[in-house]
């Protein structure tokens, strides 16, 4: 990490496969100042350390055998506990480097990419050009009048970096994007160089670990600085590339051929099941901070705009209806009024916006004479529009003030819709407290939100704050409108009466009644099975129908993708949730209900992650229907939406693959694959199953897991204000999904993205043309061509000769002799099927990425089996132990940041 020994130009050096020349030169610029931080901190001393342990790593991967591997222990063994912190914090903080010159160069991919004559693949103009093609106008048309994209942000705690290491990394950014901006001068360029320094010094020398649990209005405000930074200015982009895709030669000079599809959701501050620090008042609080933000946005653009509006009324002459409304505003705001008659007299659109400016600031601090609501302050832009309009003004009618419409139909004053979460038995305990006999039974629940029940007197803390949330959500509905907080997800959901308990629930709360909108979520294989079945309970009860028909035969169900891979392995999992999405897509088509499938997929693999749009293009026939509703989890958020160009990229991407995904050809193809292999599909379902439960299920099996990779201390992390268990206890049952998917990653297993698939795999290459037909599969069905390159991606990051040093922390070696054979029979399968001779081998920049990094994760890894190691024999000085503790945190966060995965 320093001149000729930069760790940047030995990777380059060692590995044959290089990055593009660009990225190259960045890697080492990056590598170099690294090395430079290095040596100003700790001497030539720690910079020797740190590029001894590099090279004997590097060496390792070239030749593994046991010379290099004892040399690398070594290595690491020498080190006193200082000194494998810093060589651990070294390289943790160049992946966090390395991972910015990554983005940094897909950056600069997207944009040279957008400069050519060609259409780019999976764009929106792709989107478009290819329905009119192989479809027709009217079905384009269609979708686009069905079309609805809602992304989920969650606070699920699989970010691992603090919010102080994130704004370092994004300043080092800042000057990165500097440093390519063309004709630099020299002075400017030593000037960029020189603060690129100065911010990784301070990245360098910044905490890893937090030392505080963080707090559920903690996250809030960390989610809020996507939106400031991105999402805000993301929705018009994305609604003007596709006004353009539609109608090139006359954009920007009509009013746009579509409604607003994207709407942002939020379970920051909402989801309190099994995280107690989440109350009524901590949703109240988080909607509040909400408000805060997109008021500040809307009236920041509101007021940019309206300085630019300085057309004159000679030019352009105003409306009736526009001085109308300037009056009206005029006499609410008297001081500002008079001021812009003096400065800006014969400018009444200008004026008009001005002061739509000054009501948005008199509606966020409370001052009076604000707007009532978005809708209000929709009809003044839209008064402004129609007068430029009507004057002849038709680009300043639908140019930035368009923009500005479609951000305020997007967020509205409440900036994402503030989803509520809680679990079945929560609900069951609360209801047979307040009327016992009632949980449980579904008529009486659905009489009880029908017609109500005298009044109830709750004794627990439990059941008054699920009133009191109840209560808040329809606050926040008075308050910012119906969007901000109407729904209520439910997980576990197991049979009707589980849906209607929150219907009960909410008329005990609010007899007058609020719009609460019951989203029942489904998560093991046996209540995804199921779910058809329950949902024909629910239409049965007297309430349910009139309901639906109130709410326009509409209905939201969510699909829990990470409890259902935890629950039946990889492979079963995902062909369970394939098939319950068409057995909820019939259900729906049969029903007469428009079905939107909310998809609760987790970032790794072993928990739904992958590539959206590839997801999308893989779903159950008839399941997708233009509708698409999705959750974006930890580190997720910050690597789609940090970015500008990169959310841009991956909205248009799901965006594409969801409106062709919805098309007739596309769902006749998925129709078909979906019959045709159904058969296949169902027999290696049930032998992984049966292979995974098998390993899982075993006597011993958590005390196996809790042993050979960091599970227990990732408890500790303190990454989110949620416990990582349900409930007390030390079996796998109560852990939540996140900690089984990130501690089998750390422990360079990786297994929940894979175990169980290679055996389904080979009870079917095993028969007679069984290896042709699941190659046909993976050309012909989409799904599967997903689920095997995600499950690529999962057996390249695993890594067994690490591995290995994990499983023998544990005298169990049948197990890890299990683990072993698996792997061995999934790589050897999926190489089959897919025809590859090495994995990941149609996606040779994924590949390659992961070839450059898998030797400074290993010597990250051998520090954390150190610390493992030790542990786990047990440590006598308390101080000691603490510090080995911490230690093993600081090598998660950089095995994270290296495999840029957590849960």
């Amino acid at each position: 990490m320093g001149d000729e020994g930069t760790a940047a130009r030995g990777l380059t050096r060692e590995i044959d496969e290089s990055p593009p020349p660009a990225l190259r030169r960045q890697v080492r610029l990056l590598g170099e100042m690294l090395g430079q931080v290095l040596q100003e901190s700790g001497g030539t001393e720690l910079l020797a350390d740190v590029e001894r342990l590099r090279r004997a790593a590097i060496a390792l991967r070239r030749e593994p055998v046991q010379d290099r591997r004892r040399e690398v222990i070594e290595i690491v063994a020498g080190f006193d506990l200082a000194r494998a912190e810093q060589v651990a914090s070294a390289f943790t903080t160049y992946f966090q480097l390395i991972n910015l010159a990554e983005e940094h160069h897909r950056v600069r991919t997207l944009r040279e990419r957008g400069r050519g004559a060609d259409v780019v693949s999976e764009s929106l103009a792709a989107a478009v050009r290819q329905i009119r093609e192989e479809e027709s106008e009217g079905v384009l048309a269609g979708l686009l009048a069905r079309l609805s994209i809602t992304p989920v942000l969650t606070a699920h705690p699989t970010e691992a970096r603090r919010r102080a290491v994130v704004d370092a990394i994004q300043r080092v950014a800042l000057q990165l994007e500097r440093l390519d901006e063309p004709g630099l001068a020299h002075s400017e360029e030593a000037d960029v160089r020189r603060r690129l320094l100065e911010e990784i010094t301070i990245l360098w020398r910044t905490a890893q670990l937090r030392q505080d649990r963080p707090t559920p209005l903690y996250e809030v405000r960390r989610v809020m600085a996507v939106f400031d930074e991105t999402l805000f200015r993301l929705v018009p982009a994305v609604y003007r590339e596709l006004d353009r895709a539609l109608a090139p030669d006359t954009v920007g000079t009509r009013p746009p051929q579509f409604e607003p599809f994207l709407e942002w959701g939020s379970w920051v501050g909402g989801d309190r099941d099994g995280n107690p620090t989440v109350t009524a008042d901590v949703t109240r609080d988080a909607m509040a901070i909400q408000a805060e933000h997109v008021l500040r946005g809307l009236e920041n653009a509101t007021r940019r705009i309206g300085r630019s509006m300085s057309a004159s009324a000679t030019s352009t002459p105003p409306s009736r209806e526009l001085l109308a409304a300037l009056e009206r505003d005029e006499a609410a705001h008297p001081a500002s009024a008079q001021a812009l008659r003096e400065r800006a007299g014969g400018e009444p659109h200008r004026r008009k916006l001005t002061l739509c400016a000054e009501r948005l600031a008199a509606t966020r601090t409370g001052a009076g004479a604000g707007y009532a609501g978005a809708e209000e302050f929709l009809v003044d832009l839209r008064i402004v529009q129609e007068s430029l309009a009507g004057a002849g003004a038709a680009r300043l009618a639908y140019g930035e003030l368009q923009h500005l419409i479609w951000q305020a139909q997007t967020f509205g004053f409440h900036l994402a819709s503030l989803e509520i979460r809680q679990h079945s038995e929560v609900h069951a305990r609360i209801l047979e407290e307040l009327i016992p006999g009632a949980s449980g039974d579904a008529e009486l629940l659905d009489r009880i939100a029908l017609q109500g029940w005298q009044s109830v007197t709750p004794q627990s803390d439990e059941a008054r704050e699920a009133l009191a949330t109840i209560r808040v959500m329809a606050e926040l509905q008075q308050r910012y409108g119906p969007r901000a907080c109407h729904r209520y997800v439910v997980s576990f959901t197991r049979s009707a009466a589980d849906i209607v308990a929150v219907r009960a629930l909410a008329r005990l709360a609010v007899p007058d009644g609020l719009r609460i909108d019951v989203v029942p979520l489904f998560e093991t294989r046996a209540d995804l099975d199921a779910a058809p079945r329950v949902l024909d309970e629910l239409l049965g009860l007297p309430g349910e129908r009139p309901r639906l028909e109130v709410g326009g035969r509409r209905m939201e169900v969510m699909l829990g993708y990470s409890d259902s891979a935890k629950d039946a392995g990889y492979l079963s999992a995902n062909l369970t949730l394939f098939a319950a999405q068409g057995a909820l897509a019939q259900w729906a088509r049969r029903s007469d209900v428009a079905l939107t499938l909310f998809h609760g997929r987790g970032g790794a693999v072993g928990r739904g992650g992958g590539p959206t749009n590839r997801a999308v293009r893989g779903q159950a026939p008839g399941s997708v229907s233009a509708r698409f509703k999705i959750t974006e989890q930890g580190e997720v958020i910050f690597e789609r939406y940090r970015n500008i160009h990169i959310a841009r990229r991956h909205v248009e991407q799901v965006t594409n693959a969801v409106l062709v995904a919805s098309t007739p050809r596309a769902e006749r193809a998925l129709t078909a694959g979906a019959e045709q292999y159904a058969e296949v599909a169902e027999q290696m379902a049930k032998v992984s199953e049966r292979v995974y439960r098998d390993l899982v299920e075993q006597e011993g099996f958590a005390e196996f897991f809790s042993q050979v990779t960091p599970s227990p201390e990732l408890s500790e992390l303190l990454i989110g204000s949620r416990p990582s268990r349900r409930k007390s206890g030390g079996d796998l049952a109560s852990l939540r999904a996140i900690p089984w998917v990130f501690a089998w990653t750390q422990s360079r297993c990786n297994l929940a993205g894979w175990y169980g698939l290679g055996s389904g795999l080979e009870a079917v290459a095993g028969e007679p043309g069984g290896l042709q037909t699941l190659r046909e599969m993976y050309r012909d069905w989409p799904f599967f061509t997903s689920l095997i390159e995600n499950a690529e991606l999962s057996l390249v990051k695993a890594d067994m000769q690490i591995a290995e040093l994990y499983l023998a922390l544990s005298d169990r070696a049948g197990f890890a002799a299990a683990i072993r054979a698996e792997y061995e029979t999934t790589v050897s399968t999926v190489l089959a099927v897919a025809e590859h001779e090495r994995l990941l081998q149609s996606r040779p920049v994924l590949r390659r990425a992961v070839d450059l990094r898998n030797p400074y994760v290993d010597a990250l890894s051998f520090i954390q089996l150190r610390c493992l190691s030790a542990l786990r024999r047990g440590i006598d000085d308390p101080h000691e132990a603490a510090r080995v503790a911490d230690l093993t945190l600081i090598t998660v966060n950089g095995v994270a940041a290296g495999l840029q995965n957590t849960g």
